[in-house]
Parts: structure tokens; sequence; C-alpha cells
């Protein structure tokens, strides 16, 4: 600290009792500032020959990188580095930091779990977060050990089928929460009235929504009639829970620009790339380079719902400002590479036939976390992509911070983008397409919240 303009052991110890003072005021406990203090200490340390008021975003930038590629750094950790760092500058009133984007390294604190969409396929069986609400931890684990075969024999005909990783897991969940709602009975001695039994549980105990009921039915329909064996044909009249049909929130443009305009940095970007090309949260995120066609002007989306390919317009607005993002992942890729990293998450296919594809650029995620992480299994270190949940978070606090009264989410943007094609003369049909659907009467519904009011009918009282 000696180089850092405290010149004696008085201003240093003035100085952190301010620093500590304002942690206090940013609502950290005391008993964690002690460890805010040694983690803005271990930043100081790493620049020992340079003052603190001289230091740039890339003093921290280069920082936060070093410490995330150690691997093994927990992810509250990371984040309590990021927030020790963000106030030590809030306490000398630096100039850019308000600049900086404090917020993708608190993102970057997320770590991918070995649940998550993206990974899971490399692990079964799953733990049942949303069941252990419901039944005890015990009851689950000892349903999933004594069960493990009819759960591995249920997921490799999934994988067989090529469903997605959310129906896998979800088909599972249904079938542990199940079996132990009635006692953990072998699902071979138990047929259609156990089946209802559970499903009006859900409906009238649980009250949960029509389609959680209908999700619970699928799953073990599909359990009975191709692992059993031994089809639920009678279901006692047993009638399907009817989802209600739901009109999508709409933003106008106005409302969007005002949206995005309450965004910053990479969460700008990424928002921006969802409302102009209709993309999926999932698909965003998990964005590679080699999806992203400059020259042709078009993005790539690569296994969306339904595990179709689809290609959509890459706005040119955006161009320079993915360049750039790309630039970003090249530079923090090369030194991944020179201190030993820089793989990448890989499906086991293409893993297998292209074994050095993982460490290649193209293959890097365009938006990645910050931070590296341990994978539990096979002890590999990655890069994974920016955990969704940020993004999520980010909108619903642009749509309060923009005054928007409607119920903004990251799926609202595709809903914009759709509608706001049709308000702009372009057929259903190119629409459907660069959705992705696959029956042109679920891209129908856009047409019902076009800007002429309601059904485009005037009304009476506007006659009088």
């Amino acid at each position: 600290m000696e180089n850092h303009s405290l010149t004696s052991d008085t201003s240093i110890e003035r100085f952190w009792d301010r620093y500590i003072e304002l942690l206090c005021k940013q609502g950290v406990k005391s008993s964690s500032a002690r460890w805010y203090v040694i983690r803005a200490e271990q930043y100081i340390n790493a620049y020992p020959d340079k003052k603190l008021h001289e230091h740039q975003p890339d003093d921290v930038t280069h920082f936060l990188q070093k410490i995330g590629r150690a691997g093994r750094i927990n992810d509250w950790q990371f984040r309590q580095a990021v927030d020790a760092i963000r106030n030590l500058f809030r306490l000398i009133t630096n100039k850019w930091e308000n600049e900086f984007d404090w917020q993708y390294w608190i993102d970057s604190s997320q770590s991918l779990s070995q649940e998550h969409r993206t990974i899971a396929r490399e692990t079964m069986p799953y733990t049942d977060k949303q069941g252990a609400e419901h039944h005890s931890d015990h009851d689950t684990n000892v349903v999933r050990k004594q069960y493990e075969k009819y759960r591995t024999a249920l997921i490799t005909e999934i994988r067989r089928r090529a469903y997605s990783i959310s129906t896998e897991q979800l088909y599972d969940m249904w079938l542990v929460r199940f079996i132990a709602y009635n006692n953990k009975r072998d699902p071979i001695e138990m047929a259609e009235a156990e089946v209802v039994s559970f499903l009006e549980y859900l409906a009238v105990q649980r009250k949960v929504s029509a389609s959680t009921q209908n999700q619970a039915l699928n799953a073990l329909v599909f359990f009975y009639s191709n692992i059993v064996k031994k089809p639920l044909t009678e279901l006692d009249g047993f009638v399907r829970a009817n989802r209600p049909k739901r009109i999508p929130v709409v933003l106008t443009k106005d409302e969007v620009a005002k949206l995005l305009h309450n965004l910053k940095d990479i969460q700008w970007l990424m928002a921006s790339l969802m409302y102009g090309t209709g993309m999926r949260l999932m698909d965003c995120v998990r964005l590679r380079i080699l999806d992203i066609d400059f020259e042709y002007s078009q993005i790539v989306v690569r296994e969306g719902k339904g595990k179709k390919d689809r290609v959509v317009p890459l706005p040119k607005c955006l161009k320079d400002r993915l360049q750039q993002q790309v630039n970003k992942v090249r530079v923090l890729h090369d030194v991944d590479l020179e201190e030993g990293y820089g793989e990448v998450y890989l499906p086991n296919a293409l893993s297998r036939k292209y074994p050095n594809a993982a460490k290649e650029l193209r293959w890097q995620y365009v938006f990645p976390s910050g931070k590296l992480s341990i994978d539990p299994r096979s002890g590999v270190t990655r890069r994974h992509h920016l955990h969704e949940s940020g993004l999520q978070k980010a909108i619903k606090r642009a749509g309060n911070k923009a005054g928007i009264i409607k119920r903004v989410t990251t799926h609202t943007l595709r809903h914009c983008f759709a509608t706001h094609l049709l308000e702009d003369g372009y057929d259903i049909r190119t629409v459907q397409e660069l959705l992705g659907h696959a029956n042109v009467s679920t891209t129908m519904i856009y047409t019902h919240v076009l800007n002429k009011g309601g059904r485009g009918v005037k009304s009476p009282l506007d006659n009088m």
C-alpha cells in the first residue's frame, strides 16, 4: 500500500476505515467487510508500481481474468472480489468507474451447474430441485438409487429419439416424483389408477398450472408406453387440462428503444441481438463465433427448439459491435491457450469427431463467462457461456427503469421481433421461417397484436 498515495500508517488506516464505512452504506455485513478488504488489497498488490488513481479499466479486466482462470475459486468468492474492487474505485471517485461493465463480471460469477441445459447431457441422473419442495430430499434420493435402472432406461430412450435436454430432465423428474408420491412402489406394480391419483394431487393440492399437469401426464404416458411396455389406455375418464391461450406481450418500437436504452455493454448487445434476430434466450447465450457470417449478414441458429437449424438476419447496426466482441473473445482465448486452457464445451459427437475442435477459436462462445469452470466429472477446466439468468434479470430491471408497465421478459423481445416485422409489411411465411415455427398457425398469434387496436376494429364509441 505504500506506493499508492497512502504515505503513512495513519493515512492507510484512515483509508480502510473510509472503505469499510462505504461497504456498510452498500449493505455489506460487517462480518464480510474484512474479506472485502483482503480482496481489495490483493488487487492493489497486483500492481505494486502503479498508484491507485492511475489505474485504468484494462487493469481491472486483466486482474479479474487472472483470478477467473484460477478455476477453483468459488462463485461467491469471485463475486465478492468484483464487488470489493468496484467499491475501491467508488471510494476514490474514479472517472471511469460508472462506465466500466461491472455487471458482466458479476454475471460471470455464476457458473453453469451440472444440470444446466447446455452441459447436462454429460451426466445422469439429475437432482430434483422442483420435487424437493414437495417430497423430502431423503425420499427422492432413495427413489433415484432404488429405481436407477428405470431412470437409465427412460433417459436412454429419450436420447435415442433426440428429444431436448429440457424434456429429458423434466421426464426424469416427474418419474421420481410419481414414485415418491406412491410410497416408493415399483412402477410396474402401478397403473392408471395411481397415475390419475398423482395428477389429481398436482391439480387439487399443489394447484399446478394446466401446462405442468399435462407435462407430468406426458412423462408418465411416455414411460409406461416405451419403458414398461404397458401403455396407459384407461385413465378413468381423466381429461387433460386445457392450457389457456395467451396473447403474447408485445412492446411498441418506442418501448423497445427505451428498454434498450436502459441496458449497457454486453447486456445491451445481447438484448439488441435478440430483438434484431428473433432468437430465443438460449440461442443467444449459446451463440458461437462460427455461427456469425459477417459477409452474408446472417447468423445461423444451430439446434434451436425442436433440434432445428435456421438462419436469421444479422442487423447491420450491430455488425461493428459484434466484430469488436469477437475480437475481445479472440484476445481472451489466446491468453487462455497460453495459460494451458482454452477449451470450450462441445457435444459428445463433435468432441469425438473433432478432438481438437474444443480449443479452436471458431467454437468459442460469443458471450463467454469471465471465469473458468472445472467440470466436476472430468476435471477439465473450460470457459462456458454467460449464465442466462444475468440477462433475464437485467431486462427485467431495464423494463422497470424505463417505466414500462407491461411484463417484460427476454422472450418479449422475440414477440416484438415477429410483430414489428408483420407491421413493416413482411409476409407471415417469412416470419414463420425466421422464428423456426413448424406450423404457420403458431406464427398467426402475432396477427392478433398488430398495432391496430383490438383486431383492427374501430370501437363504435369513436363514431358517436
